[in-house]
Formats: structure tokens, sequence, C-alpha cells
């Protein structure tokens, strides 16, 4: 793993939609959009609707999210969604 990656696991209940290393994840928090770097601070948070994009290899995806949960530890994010 590279010194400034992030281990993303993006999984819904139908499959698992994306598995890998990332530089940024951007979440639709329950609150307000929020996103992720390396060395974040631990946080379990609700999404809500709205797009869930991450960085990898330099390219930007996303997916439309109608909500779940995601949870950010020790530079891992897994995020369990409803799409």
């Amino acid at each position: 793993m590279k010194d400034s990656s992030i281990t993303l696991d993006i999984l819904s209940p139908e499959k698992n939609i994306f598995s890998g290393e990332v530089s940024c994840v951007t979440l639709p928090g329950g609150k307000a959009p929020f996103t992720v770097l390396h060395n974040h601070a631990p946080i379990i948070s609700t999404l809500s609707q709205g797009k869930l994009s991450w960085v990898a290899e330099g390219e930007e995806k996303s997916i439309a999210v109608s909500g779940g949960f995601v949870e950010v530890k020790e530079n891992r994010v897994t995020v369990c969604v409803e799409i």
C-alpha cells in the first residue's frame, strides 16, 4: 500500500461494487457530504441519497446511492450502500 493511499471497499446487498486502493473518497454523509483522505480520524456515519465518488489511479469514479453507512478506521473505508 502506498503511503498516501486508502483501502476502499464498497458493498451492496447484491454485490461487491469496488475494492481497491484510492487516494480519496467523497461520501454523501447523513448531515453533509464529506471527504476522507489518508490518516482520517476514525468515524462511523450514515449516508443519505447522493453521489459517492473516489479517485483510483488518477481517475475519478462515482456511483449514485440511496443510503447506507460507512466506517473509516486505520486508512480503511468500508461502505455499505443501497443503490
